[in-house]
């Protein structure tokens, strides 16, 4: 289980930037084909921009033409909690950093194989950590 991460507004604030904090505290979205991930293709791990926990491998991540980065599952699937999101007049599943609740992006039901889900997450919610050579 991933250690809780509790921070007010004002730490955040200041750890983030103004488009990280828009994303990952306030459930906003970065525009497709703009975030520094959605085309990476390099081996490594993917982590919580705002708490540095382990969220995906490169491994599970493919190109699903949305324009987003997208991954058939998490490393583990208690780093992410999921709940349901009905905003902008849509049925979707929001899926958030269980350690620091930021929010990552949303989970569909229509990825590849073997899960059959597309983790749908924005880029600027993520670091990336290549694998060492």
């Amino acid at each position: 289980m991933a250690k809780k991460v509790t921070k007010t507004d004002d730490e955040w604030r200041t750890q983030l930037t103004p488009e990280q904090f828009a994303v990952c505290r306030q459930a906003g979205t970065e525009r497709a084909f703009t975030g520094k991930f959605w085309n990476n293709h390099e081996a490594g791990r993917y982590r919580c921009v705002a708490c540095g926990a382990e969220l995906f491998d490169s491994n599970t991540k493919f190109d699903s033409g949305s324009g987003w980065p997208s991954f058939t599952a998490p490393m583990d699937p208690g780093g992410v909690s999921t709940r349901d999101d009905t905003s902008h007049f849509m049925r979707r599943t929001e899926v958030r950093c269980a350690a620091c609740d930021s929010h990552l992006g949303h989970v569909f039901d229509d990825g590849p194989g073997p899960t059959g889900q597309r983790y749908c997450i924005n880029s600027v919610a993520l670091d990336f950590e290549p694998e060492k050579k």
